[in-house]
């Protein structure tokens, strides 16, 4: 492939293969990667129907298109790889003319399709309404500084049902000023200072905040692999990005509590491509696994948006920070959610040999 038909197959946004003369997979694409949930280099020279299962009568529809050189068309077909859930899609199979024998194999999913139209007015909208909050936090913060401490002051001199109302008044003034500071938090955040770093250190740490505060109705649970090697991040931000995550399952989990599993595991396949045709290893993985309720369907493909949220008077801004920080990590975040189990895995590169371990 050249410079540019590389930097085409990266940035497709729909799932992409591309099929040898005997079907087997030569390579695919970072959408179908994500897909899959596994690497190409995985998956190189495997049947293809060894690792999707398409609901449409394909026996043979390869080899037409190769000795048609014609393109075929299969509308909403079901289509599911390994053990995951399947999902509607609109298949289409061309000829690659300059590679005799070679197929290309695209799958739409539908969900992708209707979001198209909308996805690009969205994410500019929520780009934009952050830029106007941060610009507008900061004037915001100073009046209601002033309302927090008028209503302190006027409570002294008030009764007890009077001061319920200052109360209020004070709560919901603090309430606020904490939302517009995850606002200037989102917007301003600083590059990482990256380095190397124990990871599980800063598991430990992230686990010994959460169980004394927020967390101290759950019960978590460690799963660590003690031979992994350092990773190569900004450890406060990386603290900050599991202690969200933490914070995120404790609070859907409600005052009954439950069960956060903390995991880490080593997994040399997996490599992140990026839009320019460049990659990097990210073996290192971390889950954090809970038993709560799960998070809304609706909401699941869009949940590392800003301003989406499952929770009643969420900001919206807690996930979506989370990933902002991992890919500014050259990172990848990724979740899996039904009822009874919500999975999170945060996918990290080994600290380079020249970088010192930070312990």
């Amino acid at each position: 492939m050249s410079d540019l038909t590389d930097q085409v197959w990266v940035s497709l946004p729909v799932p992409a293969f591309l099929l040898s003369q005997d079907d087997l997979i030569h390579d695919i694409n970072p959408a179908a990667e994500q897909f899959l949930n596994t690497s190409a280099k995985s998956l190189k020279n495997a049947p293809v129907f060894d690792k999707l299962a398409i609901d449409a009568p394909l026996d043979g529809a390869f080899q037409r298109v190769r000795d048609d050189h014609s393109v075929l068309f299969i509308n909403n077909v079901d289509v599911s790889g390994g053990n995951t859930a399947p999902v509607q899609c609109n298949i289409q199979m061309a000829p690659v003319n300059t590679a005799p024998g070679m197929v290309l194999l695209l799958m739409e999913p539908r969900q992708l399709a209707d979001r198209l139209g909308r996805s690009h007015s969205v994410k500019s909208s929520a780009r934009s309404a952050i830029g106007m909050a941060d610009m507008l936090a900061h004037e915001i913060k100073n009046p209601l500084a002033g309302i927090t401490g008028a209503a302190q002051l006027l409570s002294m001199n008030l009764g007890s049902e009077d001061q319920e109302m200052t109360d209020l008044i004070v709560a919901e003034s603090r309430r606020i000023v904490a939302l517009l500071e995850q606002v200037e938090q989102f917007g301003n955040i600083r590059p990482p200072e990256r380095r190397a770093v124990n990871i599980h250190d800063l598991l430990d740490r992230a686990r010994k905040v959460a169980m004394v505060g927020f967390a101290a109705n759950m019960k978590l649970v460690e799963d660590f692999d003690p031979s992994l090697p350092p990773t190569y991040v900004d450890g406060d931000q990386m603290l900050q990005v599991f202690l969200n995550l933490l914070r995120n399952a404790a609070e859907a989990a409600g005052k009954g509590g439950g069960t956060i599993r903390l995991r880490t595991f080593y997994d040399l396949s997996l490599r992140l491509r990026r839009k320019d045709g460049s990659g990097n290893a990210l073996p290192l993985q971390v889950e954090f696994i809970d038993d709560g309720p799960g998070l809304p369907p609706e909401i699941s493909a869009d949940i590392f948006e800003p301003f989406v949220s499952g929770r009643e008077n969420g900001t919206g801004l807690g996930l979506a920070l989370v990933s902002k920080i991992i890919s500014e990590h050259d990172g990848w975040i990724t979740v899996d959610s039904a009822p009874g189990r919500t999975l999170f895995r945060i996918s990290l590169p080994v600290a380079p040999k020249s970088s010192t371990e930070d312990t």
